[in-house]
């Protein structure tokens, strides 16, 4: 019997560089047992090129990176999402979409590196912090005992990530 693949959705606001690598890092370290995906509610339509560094760095995967509204998540053909994580304060403020499934959300907010101004290593070196809190609070969701787990039980631990 195999066990079950979640569907996980990333949300920011633009979908250019934290939802962007959330996506990414957590379809390399989910291991097949989640298939993540990004999208932004006013999305810009093109991918900060530090994201692309950044995960290209950490052995990401990069290919099916593409800035892409939330609405695509809310039609009938989309998958069925277990999860959606808001990953700015500007999105998780907003209405979002009735998600098929009532996929169980929380919200964990990260600085925007995509604002962040400096020289190209500062900037460079920005993005890579915003993935190493991503990272390590993919960790943490993967680390849960989702089987064992009631649904009240994992929304707080969900919204406990979200402040670490």
């Amino acid at each position: 019997m195999s066990e079950k693949t979640f569907n996980v959705l990333f949300v920011c606001t633009g979908n250019t560089a934290r939802s962007i690598m959330a996506e990414g890092l957590l379809n390399q370290l989910g291991r097949g047992r989640f298939k993540a995906y990004s999208a932004g509610s006013m999305p810009k339509g093109t991918v900060h090129p530090a994201a692309l560094k950044v995960l290209g760095d950490l052995r990401a995967p990069i290919e099916e990176a593409r800035s892409k509204s939330w609405g695509e998540f809310a039609q009938p053909a989309a998958p069925v999402l277990d999860f959606v994580f808001t990953v700015c304060d500007n999105a998780a403020g907003e209405v979002c979409p009735v998600w098929p499934g009532q996929p169980m959300s929380a919200h964990w907010g990260v600085e925007d590196p995509a604002a962040f101004e400096g020289t190209q290593e500062q900037v460079e070196r920005k993005f890579r912090e915003v993935a190493q809190i991503l990272k390590r609070r993919i960790e943490l969701f993967l680390s849960l005992p989702m089987q064992s787990l009631d649904r009240l039980s994992l929304q707080n631990e969900l919204r406990d990530i979200g402040r670490k």
